[in-house]
């Protein structure tokens, strides 16, 4: 199968395409910089020039593929609605190229926004009162092309994608900490972080790519829900920092725009997912790729 992937020298994506070609596809990756083409072309992709915003690009990229695997987001948060919305017009404008064809298109999303205290299924839908809906509003435009004839599914990703090259959510709180002075949790600490391997995140959408039933939700969660106060105090240990609770009134000051996570809790569970598509994770969980200590190398560097 050609696949055209978004994001694809990304963080996920950069394990995607490897995934992708292993599997014996062949890889059209998007790419808006000359090392971004570099890279791909080294990887064994070809490449497709243009950005999320390039909506001729995208469609010529979708055009010419048998699969497409949307990756990339701009995550700005300070423009997190703008963002979102360029998210969904890039969907609608890849659906469009793919419509009645049957094709697959797999759409990545989040489980963040689910029922807060809950364990959140695959099953389950997202609150629209949540911080991160305007997101949702992706997800939503990826089911409406099902009725358009194609085989659209959304891979749901825990809020922690972690491994080595990490630049997300616990590498800016590792970086809040250091900066701080103290290793900090919200309240008791007891709220829930899903988390999964990079790696594994990337054998989860070549799965969907291949098998996804037109409509599917998946989620791609390895731990359910790791605590926060033990993600603190791995990284408490690693900065010799001493590790505190930091009242919710204060939570905004001292952890900025990390705040609507670090707060959440957002249990998730992928048992569903592992039925659907056989997808089982193989590689460390968050604590234990924490504890290995890269995590706290990048940060010094």
């Amino acid at each position: 199968m050609r696949v055209f992937v978004t994001g694809a020298t990304g963080f996920i994506g950069s394990a995607v395409v490897p995934e992708l070609i292993g599997a014996g596809h062949q890889v059209l990756g998007l790419a808006r910089s000359d090392a971004s083409a570099a890279t791909l072309a080294a990887a064994g992709a070809e490449v497709q020039r243009g950005t999320l915003d390039d909506l001729g690009s995208l469609r010529a990229g979708a055009a010419a593929a048998d699969g497409v695997i949307h990756l990339a987001f701009i995550h700005d948060f300070s423009r997190y609605d703008a963002a979102a919305r360029t998210d969904r017009q890039a969907i609608e404008t890849i659906g469009a190229a793919l419509e009645g064809s049957g094709r697959p298109f797999v759409v990545t999303s989040g489980t963040v926004g689910l029922m807060t205290g809950e364990v959140g299924t695959e099953r389950d839908q997202a609150d629209p009162t949540s911080p991160m809906a305007a997101r949702i509003q992706g997800a939503l435009a990826a089911h409406a092309l099902v009725e358009r004839g194609v085989r659209a599914s959304v891979v749901r990703l825990a809020p922690s994608v972690h491994g080595r090259g990490d630049h997300g959510f616990v590498s800016a709180l590792i970086e809040v900490a250091r900066q701080k002075g103290v290793s900090g949790y919200v309240g008791d600490g007891s709220n829930r972080w899903p988390a999964v391997h990079r790696v594994d995140a990337a054998n989860l959408f070549r799965l969907a790519l291949e098998q996804a039933p037109a409509g599917s939700v998946l989620h791609g969660v390895a731990d359910e829900g790791v605590p926060v106060r033990a993600i603190a105090e791995v990284i408490g240990r690693h900065l010799d920092l001493p590790v505190v609770s930091i009242a919710p009134e204060d939570a905004a000051g001292h952890f900025g725009w990390l705040t609507m996570f670090i707060a959440a809790d957002a249990p998730a569970s992928s048992a569903l997912t592992r039925d659907l598509v056989g997808w089982q994770p193989t590689h460390v969980g968050l604590i234990d790729d924490l504890s290995d200590g890269h995590y706290f190398q990048a940060a010094i560097a």
